[in-house]
This record gives structure tokens, sequence and C-alpha cells, in this order.
């Protein structure tokens, strides 16, 4: 009896399941009883969404533990306005520069910074709001 062949077969199997280690099938090539791509339990759709929402929730407690919004609120507010002060210079630095033969990138980057001003504006009421 030859053994060649249980040794091509074993080298065979083991080439087989070694691809599989290294290159996991994602789970929808999986066949059989699968979860469709439109429901989903990681990101909150369907029957998760309410421990979606408290995972969402422990992670805004956490940032707020580590902020203390309500010690550092004066400082806070301090870097918030040094920043839009800045945001405002580099706007005029902007409009200063525009080259009349590409206005565009000067215009998209005043665009760009006055989306950073409503930003700002936004982290103050924030801080404003906060207790």
């Amino acid at each position: 009896m030859d053994i060649f062949p249980l040794y091509v077969f074993l080298f065979v199997v083991g080439c087989y399941i070694m691809y599989n280690m290294l290159y996991p099938k994602p789970y929808y090539f999986m066949e059989g009883l699968t979860m469709p791509d439109s429901v989903s339990t990681s990101n909150g759709i369907a029957g998760s969404a309410a421990a979606y929402a408290a995972n969402i929730k422990l992670l805004s407690v956490k940032s707020q533990d580590a902020l203390l919004i309500s010690k550092y609120r004066t400082d806070y507010e301090n870097v918030v306005i040094n920043v839009d002060d800045l945001v405002s210079n580099l706007m005029l630095e902007a409009t200063l520069s525009i080259d009349s033969a590409k206005p565009q990138e000067a215009l998209d980057k005043l665009v760009a910074l006055n989306n950073a001003k409503a930003a700002l504006n936004n982290v103050m009421k924030f801080i404003d709001k906060s207790k």
C-alpha cells in the first residue's frame, strides 16, 4: 500500500486550514443562517438600539468625567476665545492672500475657517450649558 496519496491529502487539508486561519471569511460570506446586512447588532439598529444608546451614554459620561467642565469652565472658555481669535486672523490672512489666477483655493480655505468658527461657537454653547 502506497502512503504517498495520504501525505498529499494531509498536505492539501493542512494548507486549506492554514489559509482559512490566515484569511478568514467575513460573516457576510458565510452560508446558512446569517444575519442580513440591513440588520446589525453592533451599531444600534433593530433590537440592539437600547444597548447601543447605553454604550453611547457611557462614553459621554466618561468624557464628562475626564473634562471636569464645571471645574475648568473659565480655562476652556479662554481656550475657545483664543482659538476663535486665531481663526479670525487666519481668515483675514486668507482674504488678503487671494490669488486672482486661482481664487477658489482661498475661498475654500475661508469657507473651512468659517465652519471652524461655527464649530467653536457650538463648543462655547456646550461649555455654557454644562453644569
